[in-house]
């Protein structure tokens, strides 16, 4: 019998020039230092909180576990698929790019990164630039950035709370101020910096150019109906996230090992329940792991809650359709 049962994991918090001291609506903590940009739910050094494996990180229980834990599905048999993370932009990102699988292999790293974004909160005027405008080459960006205007040349997406952005690898972006976002993606931390507004960070112009594809799938995906509390933002070939919100018990999980379920509370607190193993209380702004070996949890919430579920997707999945 399988050591597995739910995990909860605490959060990590990243300091960037970004970022901010109030982490509201997602946390109530006082930041005291460097402001936060990034609550990291999955990563690989968040550790468990709850059972026999408290204490342990992810990077140790993957290879461990293997399949058990992470699925079949999984592109790496030893190493969790999926990173899950809070973003707090008080400021302009840098205007970036992410590479693809093949683009990343052959600098030697794991994988690309293609990612989502689910706009949790979003005041007045907040946006992102996404993608490069029709016609625009690599050397148009190049001079772009030699001249500092390297955003003149992307598209601009406003956003509204439960927007939810795709972003492919290869895509030229820079995410503005005024939001929180709930950003779903491969497992890559690789990020090639194109312009950075002088602030001083590394920039990545050579690395960033190769990487960037002048068209792409990236956008605003269009809305999916909502059927009994719940509605699938995006299934893609990297990743599926769903959204439930929930006024009673509900099954979630039951991939048949494929893979594992994480479990991401936008609101609300709610127990999870599975067989065999002790109920897990999952609250705003804290995740929870379902192995892959473990079958359909019940998920109760205490009144109501709103959950974001991200999990790999099934074979021959698409790339989204895409509104803006």
């Amino acid at each position: 019998m399988s050591e597995l049962y739910p995990l909860l994991l605490e959060p990590q918090f990243k300091t960037r020039p970004w970022g901010t001291r109030d982490l509201r609506p997602v946390y109530s903590r006082p930041v005291v230092g460097e402001p936060i940009g990034e609550a990291w739910l999955t990563g690989e050094d968040c550790r468990v909180t709850n059972g026999p494996l408290a204490g342990a990180s992810l990077a140790e229980l993957s290879p461990r576990f293997g399949a058990d834990l992470i699925g079949t599905a999984a592109p790496q048999a030893r190493r969790f698929p999926l990173l899950i993370k809070f973003l707090f932009p008080r400021e302009k990102l840098s205007v970036q790019v992410h590479p693809d699988d093949e683009c990343a292999r052959g600098s030697g790293l794991p994988c690309g990164k293609t990612e989502c974004w689910y706009v949790l909160a979003a005041e007045p005027g907040a946006y992102v630039s996404l993608g490069v405008k029709p016609g625009t080459t690599r050397a148009d960006m190049e001079r772009a950035i030699a001249e500092a205007r390297a955003e003149e040349l992307l598209n601009r997406v406003d956003l509204s709370p439960g927007d939810l952005i795709y972003v492919d690898a290869g895509t030229v972006h820079a995410i503005g101020p005024g939001s929180v976002l709930v950003e779903t993606q491969q497992n890559s931390d690789t990020t090639y910096r194109l312009y950075d507004y002088g602030r001083g960070r590394e920039l990545h112009v050579e690395l960033g150019l190769a990487a960037m594809k002048p068209q792409t799938r990236a956008g605003k995906a269009k809305r999916a109906a909502q059927s009994n509390g719940l509605v699938t933002l995006v299934n893609s070939p990297c990743f599926r996230v769903d959204k439930y919100t929930l006024s009673g018990a509900r099954e979630i999980g039951g991939s048949s090992g494929r893979s594992v379920q994480i479990v991401v509370a936008l609101e609300g607190c709610a127990v999870i329940s599975a067989p065999g193993a002790p109920a897990a209380s999952v609250a705003r702004g804290e995740a929870a792991v379902i192995p892959a070996s473990v079958p359909k949890v019940s998920v109760k919430p205490q009144w109501q809650a709103e959950l974001l579920v991200a999990s790999l997707p099934e074979a021959g999945a698409v790339h989204p359709e895409i509104t803006q």
